[in-house]
């Protein structure tokens, strides 16, 4: 709204309205009024969460190893970052950007979504939530319209890196002249960095470019129901989720930007993407949104993200890595996310091939990943069979969380490296 208007002045010779036009000043004027919206919003969302007593009821006998009690705690705390979001966005945001409402439609999609999994929580008393199967056909439906919108919109195009040149000591990539709708998509570690869809099932002749895009539509449902689960599956301790999304959110931004800027497009050898600098605002308000939100979510949490915040934090990620086509790489970037959802198919696995001597099987001393390293070993089934016992050592939640975070760091900086590593 304000980028619309200031432009609109610009027209008069308004001073200063011109630099409303630069990605850069709308991008960090958004992570900052996110930012505080977060902090001054959350205060007062949390104490009215308290007097409606929307409080976590789930774990009402829940005590970490050090004595902390969960019960309590204002829940649903994912609308202190959705509106934390969508306030800058509507703002700063360019609204005619086919990414931009895209990624708009997702926050309140699953923003809804989660919402109402809290909601029978808290309010019906159901410890399991929305049915499972209505949360993924919720998941499955965002896939299906952002993967058809990229299909069919003509304003979802891209300018393929087609020729790499030597010029003297340099190293030159040429990109098509005119943008066109592409099934390819950046692979890290190999040499020509793309794969297109429609050559992975080449073997449909002249169907193929067809069955392309049935294959990146299932791949963007796949997506996005994967790593809005695997957000959901970390956020289990305080300030877990919100610290590993905002390291992903900056490593997306800086994916969206040089995505956007042919010159940068041409050094690091990946497809300019005409439009995807309004993900660079979207996603500055989604880091500082979510920086906002620790401050009260860090340990000992005042308010909990629920699945209103953990769904919708996984969603943004999966719908943004697609835009700008680095789906692939978010087994690197969200590699946190990824254990932590093996973890619980492997421990859920490996509890269903029965008991053993008579005595239960599992993998870790609790899954996900995390709670295993807060697992008091006096507190382990006696009649159990664990097969990883270590750590012996229980450590507080601030410890592990600020670990996974260093995880997070390294595996982002890994990311943006696999695009010089061929």
């Amino acid at each position: 709204m304000l980028y619309y208007l200031f432009r609109y002045l610009d027209q008069f010779g308004v001073t200063g309205s011109h630099i409303w036009g630069y990605i850069s000043f709308r991008a960090l004027l958004a992570l900052i009024l996110s930012l505080v919206i977060s902090i001054y919003f959350g205060k007062w969302a949390i104490n009215e969460l308290r007097k409606k007593q929307i409080t976590e009821t789930a774990r009402k006998n829940s005590i970490d190893p050090f004595g902390l009690k969960k019960a309590g705690t204002p829940s649903m705390g994912g609308v202190i970052i959705i509106i934390s979001i969508l306030v800058p966005v509507l703002l700063l945001g360019r609204m005619r950007n086919i990414y931009l409402l895209l990624m708009i439609i997702t926050t309140v999609w699953l923003g809804v979504l989660g919402g109402l999994d809290d909601y029978i929580k808290i309010f019906r008393h159901k410890k399991d939530g929305l049915r499972g199967k209505f949360k993924i056909i919720g998941q499955v439906g965002l896939g299906l319209i952002v993967g058809l919108v990229l299909w069919a919109s003509p304003d979802a195009k891209i300018n393929e890196n087609i020729a790499i040149e030597r010029q003297g000591m340099e190293t030159v990539v040429k990109h098509r002249s005119e943008p066109s709708k592409s099934l390819k998509t950046t692979i890290p570690f190999v040499k020509g960095h793309n794969l297109d869809y429609s050559r992975v099932v080449g073997f449909m002749g002249e169907h193929s470019t067809a069955a392309g895009w049935v294959l990146f539509v299932i791949m963007t449902i796949f997506v996005v129901t994967a790593v809005s689960n695997g957000a959901n599956l970390n956020d289990g301790m305080d300030g877990m989720c919100a610290g590993n999304s905002a390291i992903i959110g900056v490593a997306l931004g800086i994916f969206a930007y040089v995505s956007s800027h042919i010159e940068f497009a041409s050094y690091l050898n990946i497809m300019y993407i005409p439009g995807s600098q309004e993900l660079v605002v979207f996603m500055c308000a989604f880091i500082g949104a979510l920086i906002g939100f620790l401050w009260f979510n860090s340990y000992p949490a005042q308010v909990f993200m629920g699945d209103t915040g953990s769904l919708t934090i996984g969603g943004i990620i999966a719908v943004c890595a697609i835009i700008i086509h680095k789906e692939l790489m978010l087994p690197i970037l969200c590699g946190v996310f990824f254990v932590e959802s093996l973890s619980v198919m492997m421990q859920v696995a490996y509890y269903k091939r029965g008991k053993k001597h008579g005595r239960k099987q599992r993998i870790f001393k609790r899954a996900p990943l995390h709670d295993h390293f807060r697992m008091e070993e006096e507190k382990l089934e006696s009649d159990c069979h664990y097969l990883i016992t270590k750590p012996k050592d229980v450590f507080t939640e601030s410890k592990i969380t600020i670990r996974f975070w260093i995880i997070s760091i390294i595996l982002a900086a890994m990311t943006i490296i696999t695009l010089k590593i061929r």
